[in-house]
């Protein structure tokens, strides 16, 4: 309880003075929060570096909200860090694709997987199968099932339908099953 108490007014110190536009309490803020933030960023992209340019793309919104009084102080700063991150991840996904591209899944036979293959799989084989997904799949697998947004959330921030949204999401799953059953 006492840990947490510290750390909340830790976190409203780096404010503060990210406020005034201090540079050096904008850098700590930044390496405190960058393990958490890149490790979201990973998620939408297939690269590393293009992960640490929505990265970095987050933290200069962050900066520019915190400079002109945006960030709302009810609400913890790791939430209100992580939607700028997906809100901006998502916005790079708009940007750099005029279009869906879509890989077609045929006809699968139910596979059998072995729940403990599952729960082996590291950090690494997941990002590894995430990123042999289509990039509409990956991203609709990532909000519904990773970070908790229904449909009709999904369908607003990605402007497709909710059924164009769930059906991302039963590709992806059947891509996920078979590339595990093939891999592991």
């Amino acid at each position: 309880m006492e840990d947490n108490l510290r750390k909340d007014l830790y976190i409203k110190k780096l404010l503060e003075n990210c406020e005034k536009g201090n540079v050096l309490y904008q850098e700590i803020l930044y390496k405190d929060f960058y393990s958490y933030a890149l490790s979201i960023c990973r998620l939408y992209t297939y690269s590393n570096d293009d992960a640490v340019s929505i990265l970095n793309d987050s933290f200069l919104k962050v900066f520019s909200s915190i400079k002109k009084k945006k960030y709302n102080k009810t609400i913890p700063f790791k939430n209100w860090l992580r939607r700028i991150v997906i809100n901006t991840a998502i916005d790079s996904y708009r940007k750099n694709s005029k279009h869906f591209h879509q890989m077609e899944i045929g006809e699968t036979t139910q596979l059998i997987t072995n729940s403990d293959i599952i729960d082996n799989l590291a950090a690494n084989d997941i990002i590894n199968l995430l990123d042999q997904l289509p990039e509409a799949h990956r991203i609709v697998f990532n909000l519904y099932e990773i970070q908790g947004y229904d449909h009709g959330e999904i369908s607003e921030k990605l402007s497709i339908s909710k059924s164009t949204s769930r059906v991302f999401l039963t590709r992806a799953k059947k891509k996920l099953r078979i590339l595990i059953h093939k891999n592991f």
